[in-house]
């Protein structure tokens, strides 16, 4: 992607200081999802990335990872599933929990979601340490998925998250350095 599209696309996306505690710079999303040409655009660009990779689906990571997943769905022909926190699917699911620096979560997936050997793009808006998007790997590999890569819209550098997902394909648009 050129630098002038990464501009444009940096630029619809909202920083709300001090959210949501002191001292966090917030990367509202939803003002690119508003923008018809900017989610167009930075959809094009992902799907352009997997375009040939072969996808069977996306697994989205709750919450405005299913506005993106349900898009590269719909582009990739493949199906997609729903990554949650705790408690939010209704059937049989599987869950690993993760570190987050004030404690623990958990991401959950329905244990019929993926068929033994799927290939999965795992997606969500913002890659930050990466905790929530390696759970999810975790999650795909342990019902017989295969992670063929990562997609973000955006990614701070500065957390590290792209370390803990060395092993996979990972593709952010936009970064944010320490701004």
């Amino acid at each position: 992607m050129n630098e002038e599209l990464q501009h444009s696309l940096k630029a619809l996306i909202r920083t709300i200081p001090d959210f949501p505690k002191p001292g966090i710079q917030f990367r509202d999303i939803t003002t690119l999802f508003q923008d018809p040409w900017g989610f167009k655009r930075a959809v094009d660009e992902l799907v352009a990335h997997y375009r040939y990779a072969p996808i069977d689906k996306v697994v989205a990571i709750e919450s405005r990872g299913f506005v993106i997943g349900g898009a590269l769905a719909n582009y990739l022909n493949c199906g997609m599933v729903m990554a949650r926190k705790k408690g939010k699917l209704p059937f049989q699911v599987e869950r690993q929990e993760y570190q987050l620096e004030y404690g623990t979560d958990c991401i959950e997936l329905h244990r019929d979601a993926l068929v033994s050997g799927d290939r999965c793009l795992v997606v969500d808006d913002l890659l930050a340490t990466g905790g929530t998007c390696e759970a999810t790997c975790k999650l795909v590999e342990r019902l017989a998925g295969r992670v063929v890569g990562c997609a973000f819209i955006i990614e701070l550098p500065e957390l590290k998250g792209r370390r803990r997902l060395a092993q996979y394909d990972v593709k952010a648009l936009i970064r944010f350095d320490g701004e």
